[in-house]
C-alpha cells in the first residue's frame, strides 16, 4: 500500500490544493452569508473538521491507509498539547487578574495618562497597555477604545486618526501578550514555545510600534488641541468605586514577566501568576469579593467564587457601562473555542501531511521560495490572501502555519521565523479588511468606518513591511543548524 511520500509524486497540484480551495470557499460563505461574527462559535471549526474528512477521503481513494492518516492527526495534535495547556492557564490568569484588580488598575492609570496635547500617542499607549494585560484587541476597542473616541472627538481629532491610534495600540498588545489567543495560536500551529515566539516577535513588533508612536506624536503636536480638560472622571470614578486601586496590584504581572525574562517555562510562570492573582484578590479586593458572594447561595462561598473565576470566568459590573465588557472574562471555559480551533486546524494539517498534499504544495511553493526572503514573502502573501478570502484572522494564522511549517524546517530556519511572519501579516491585517470579522467588528464598535481609519493604523501597516525588511536584510534570522561557510546567507545581524 503506497505511503504519502510515494503518493504525492503523482498527485497533481490542483488535487493537492482542492481541500484548501473548498475550505476557503466554505469558510468565506459561512462568515459572509450565515454566521457573521459568530462563525468562531463552532461553525468554522466544524467546517475545518468536515473538510479534513474530505481531504482524508481523497487520501483513502489514493491508497493511503486510515491508520497512517489517524496517526498523523494524533501526532500533529500532540505537538500542540503544551500550547493548549498554556491557553487554559491563560484563561484562568485573565479572570483572576480581573478579580484581583490588576486589569482595572492598569486601565485606571492608562486613562490618567491622557493629555490633550499628546492625545494620539497617549491613546495608543493606553490601548496597548490594556490589550497587553487583557490579551484582547476586541475588548480593548469596546471599552477604552469607545471612551477614547468620545474624548478624541471632543478634542476635535479626526475620526480616522482616533481609530488608527486605538487599533494600533490594541493590536500591539494583542500581538505580544501571552494572554492573546492569536499569539497562542501562532505558537501552537508552528510548534514554537510560546515565550520563544513572543521574544522573537519583539524584534519586529517594537520597531513598528516605535515608528507608529513617533508618527502619532508628530501628527498630534500639529493638531489643534485647544479644547483641553476633557472629563474622564466618570471612567476613573467607576473603577475607583468598584476596586481598591493600589500599585501593589502590579505585583502579579511583574512577577510573571520577571519569570519569563528569566526564561522560566511558560506553564510554571503562568501558574505563579495565577497564585499571585489569588493572593492579591484575597488581600486587596475583600469588599468586591464580599459583594459578589452576596449574590451566591450555598456554603464555602469564597472558595466557590475563586474557583468559578478560574474555570468559568467572572463578570464585574461598574457604574460605567463602557467598562463592563472589559471587566468580564471567561476563565478556562472562555478558551475552549480557541482550543477547538487549534484541534481542528491541527487535524486538518495532519490529514494534508499524511496524504502528501502539503508536500506537493510545498514542492510548488519551493520553486518560488528560492531564498529566505521569497519564503517569507510567500508566507505573508498567503496570510493576507487568506485573511481577505476567509474573512477571519484565526484561519489566516492557523492554515498557513501548518502549510509552511515543514518547508521552513527543511530549509534550516527555526519555527520562530514562521510564527513571527504569521503574526506580522495574519494577525494584524484582518482589521484592515472591511468584510473581515475584525474589520467589521471594530468599525461597528468604534463607529468609524474601516476605510476611514485604514491609512492611520500605522502599526498594522508597518508590521508586514517590517517582517519583509528583516527577511531581506537577514536581520536576526534564527537557524536550526549552523551556517555553512559557503552559505550565501551566512551574514546574520
Amino acid at each position: 500500500m503506497p505511503d504519502s511520500h510515494n503518493s504525492d509524486r503523482s498527485m497533481s497540484l490542483g488535487l493537492a490544493l482542492l481541500p484548501i480551495l473548498v475550505l476557503v470557499l466554505a469558510l468565506t460563505g459561512n462568515v459572509l452569508f450565515v454566521y457573521g461574527d459568530d462563525a468562531l462559535s463552532g461553525s468554522s471549526q466544524m467546517i475545518i473538521i468536515l473538510v479534513s474528512g474530505f481531504a482524508a477521503a481523497i487520501g483513502l481513494s489514493r491508497g493511503i491507509a486510515w491508520a497512517t492518516i489517524q496517526k498523523s492527526m494524533v501526532d500533529t495534535i500532540s505537538n500542540a498539547m503544551p500550547s493548549i495547556l498554556i491557553l487554559l492557564l491563560v484563561g484562568a490568569l485573565a479572570s483572576i487578574w480581573l478579580l484581583c484588580g490588576t486589569v482595572p488598575v492598569l486601565v485606571y492609570y492608562g486613562v490618567k495618562l491622557l493629555n490633550p496635547t499628546i492625545f494620539l500617542v497617549a491613546c495608543c499607549i493606553a490601548c496597548a497597555l490594556t490589550s497587553l494585560v487583557s490579551g484582547s484587541s476586541w475588548s480593548t476597542a469596546a471599552t477604552i477604545g469607545v471612551a477614547m473616541v468620545g474624548v478624541g472627538r471632543a478634542l476635535g481629532v479626526p475620526d480616522g486618526l482616533i481609530g488608527g491610534a486605538i487599533i494600533s495600540g490594541a493590536y500591539f498588545g494583542d500581538k505580544i501578550s501571552p494572554l492573546s489567543d492569536t499569539t497562542n495560536l501562532a505558537a501552537a500551529v508552528t510548534e514554537t514555545p510560546l515565550f520563544d515566539h513572543i521574544r522573537y516577535l519583539m524584534n519586529t513588533t517594537v520597531p513598528s510600534m516605535i515608528i507608529s508612536l513617533i508618527l502619532f506624536t508628530v501628527i498630534g503636536l500639529n493638531l489643534d488641541t485647544s479644547a483641553a480638560g476633557v472629563d474622564v472622571s466618570s471612567v476613573l470614578g467607576a473603577i475607583d468605586d468598584r476596586f481598591n486601586i493600589t500599585l501593589w496590584l502590579l505585583f502579579p504581572p511583574i512577577i510573571t514577566l520577571g519569570l519569563i525574562v528569566k526564561r522560566v517555562d511558560a506553564i510554571p510562570a503562568l501558574f505563579v501568576g495565577i497564585l499571585a492573582g489569588l493572593l492579591c484578590a484575597l488581600i486587596f479586593q475583600r469588599e468586591l469579593i464580599a459583594d459578589l458572594m452576596a449574590t451566591m447561595e450555598g456554603d464555602f462561598l469564597q472558595y466557590r467564587l475563586l474557583m468559578d473565576t478560574l474555570f468559568a470566568g467572572v463578570s464585574i459590573e461598574t457604574a460605567n457601562p463602557t467598562l463592563n465588557d472589559l471587566f468580564s472574562a471567561g476563565g478556562m471555559q472562555g478558551m475552549l473555542g480557541t482550543v477547538w480551533l487549534i484541534l481542528a486546524a491541527m487535524a486538518f494539517g495532519g490529514v494534508m501531511e499524511a496524504c502528501g498534499m502539503l508536500t506537493r504544495i510545498m514542492q510548488a511553493v519551493q520553486k518560488l521560495a528560492k531564498g529566505f526572503f521569497s519564503l517569507v514573502a510567500c508566507t505573508a502573501g498567503t496570510c493576507i490572501v487568506t485573511n481577505v478570502s476567509t474573512s477571519d484572522q484565526y484561519i489566516s494564522v492557523a492554515i498557513p502555519g501548518r502549510m509552511y511549517a515543514k518547508l521552513y524546517k527543511e530549509k534550516g530556519y527555526a519555527s520562530e521565523n514562521l510564527s513571527r511572519t504569521l503574526e506580522d501579516t495574519g494577525t494584524v491585517t484582518g482589521v484592515l479588511i472591511p468584510w473581515n470579522t475584525c474589520g467589521a467588528y471594530h468599525a461597528a464598535v468604534l463607529g468609524i468606518a474601516t476605510p476611514t481609519y485604514f491609512l492611520f493604523c500605522f502599526f498594522n501597516l508597518l508590521s508586514p513591511i517590517m517582517t519583509l525588511i528583516y527577511a531581506w536584510f537577514m536581520i536576526r534570522i534564527k537557524r536550526i543548524e549552523p551556517l555553512e561557510q559557503d552559505d550565501p546567507n551566512r551574514v546574520v545581524v
